[in-house]
């Protein structure tokens, strides 16, 4: 990118996704990253790690800072300050949704398993084959796993990339009922209630603080990055991006493990 053809006058909210983004793909944030992180706070700049993470899942990055950040978890779906370690606000999908979702995903899918993220847990059905390692999880009867208001509903096939899946699900789900979206490859959808995405959770703490959108900065790399990166004054994907994320961004950085998000900040901080 050009750090050049940037505005002179700094932000004064800037949100950033964690995995492929904030993060190393070692999980660290790199030490470069952690000294901007900390003059940005000097200056007044609030920080949003805005993340498809729960909120218990964000405790691990906070600790490797100086600052505690507001959270926006569940990809917006919950507000979590980690300086009280406290919600402070929820939106969930309701159980009648959650069935409706489902039922129209294996008529265009087949074979689909199902999870949720609660505030409080994560529960799949039976079928779920897990995209990661997880020791933390209950397994219950789909009826069960669905009959609670949930934080997400995840939707897995893994015989398919969750692109593909994406393109044949999403036009069968009307956004007034859910939203769909992806932040890994590996045959996962993550439906959320309707309405509620991280540009969404991003412009509600901006209204809280006074802050306009032109001077909100957005860092990100997946399709679930997509709609704050356009909402943002300024939205800048990653190097190691997908095509579609950069081509909604105003600039591309470098890539995560290049401190991509360090070397926007350190123009200003």
């Amino acid at each position: 990118m050009t750090l050049t053809g940037l505005r002179t006058a700094p932000p004064r909210l800037v949100a950033t996704d964690l995995d492929g983004t904030f993060l190393d793909d070692a999980e660290r944030v790199p030490l470069r990253l952690r000294r901007a992180v900390t003059r940005l706070d000097a200056a007044g700049v609030q920080l949003v790690l805005a993340t498809g993470r729960p909120a218990r899942w964000v405790l691990p990055v906070v600790e490797q800072l100086t600052v505690r950040p507001l959270c926006l978890c569940g990809n917006g779906a919950v507000l979590f300050d980690s300086s009280t370690s406290r919600i402070v606000d929820i939106r969930t999908i309701d159980s009648q949704t959650q069935h409706f979702v489902v039922m129209v995903a294996r008529a265009a899918l087949g074979e689909v398993g199902t999870a949720v993220e609660r505030p409080d847990n994560f529960v799949v059905s039976d079928e779920f084959v897990h995209a990661w390692s997880s020791i933390e999880h209950a397994v219950q009867g789909e009826d069960v796993v669905l009959s609670q208001p949930a934080v997400k509903l995840l939707l897995r096939n893994h015989t398919l990339s969750s692109r593909e899946m994406y393109d044949i699900v999403r036009p069968h789900i009307p956004e007034e009922r859910a939203h769909i979206t992806f932040s890994i490859d590996e045959g996962l959808l993550e439906v959320g209630p309707p309405g509620v995405n991280k540009a969404e959770g991003v412009a509600r703490v901006a209204e809280q603080l006074e802050v306009q959108r032109e001077d909100v900065l957005c860092f990100g790399d997946m399709p679930n990055d997509s709609e704050m990166l356009s909402w943002a004054g300024i939205g800048v994907a990653m190097g190691n991006a997908r095509p579609e994320v950069k081509a909604v961004a105003d600039y591309v950085t470098a890539t995560n493990n290049d401190c991509g998000v360090a070397d926007v900040l350190e123009y200003w901080f």
